[in-house]
């Protein structure tokens, strides 16, 4: 029964960590267009960065987002000397998105969270049958 426990926590920790990475995603979405943050300049691309976790025995005990970073690419520049972001030259730095390589990376992550949610159905069904062998 442990090792069904375990399963779960697993996959648990796998949908937890999935859905925060398509969160992720679908801020870079948002953001594609962003030339001016709080922060000053134009919004930069997002990325999920995963670490394995392990228990005391160093034995894997799931998955998680250690931390998210910002892509440190080249930015989008647009000549648009009119825009209120423009530089001297006329030119406005968009963000380093690519809205299609975000959502390659979005199926990527709902694939990911759909098998751990298929992990969790088959860890249930041999709980459950084997609740009803020891109740047999």
């Amino acid at each position: 029964m442990n090792d069904i426990f375990r399963r779960l926590d697993i996959a648990a920790s796998g949908l937890t960590a999935h859905r925060q990475w398509m969160d992720l995603i679908a801020g870079n979405i948002a953001n594609a267009e962003t030339t001016r943050t709080p922060e000053g300049g134009p919004f930069r691309r997002q990325l999920a960065v995963f670490m394995e976790m392990q228990d005391a025995d160093g034995q894997p005990r799931g998955v998680k987002v250690a931390q998210q970073i910002g892509d440190d690419s080249e930015l989008r520049k647009v000549y648009n000397p009119q825009h209120p972001d423009a530089d001297a030259q006329g030119y406005v730095s968009y963000p380093n998105v690519d809205v299609v390589m975000e959502m390659v990376d979005l199926i990527a992550a709902n694939r990911a969270y759909e098998a751990n949610a298929t992990v969790i159905e088959a860890a249930k069904s041999s709980a459950q049958r084997t609740i009803g062998i020891l109740q047999a």
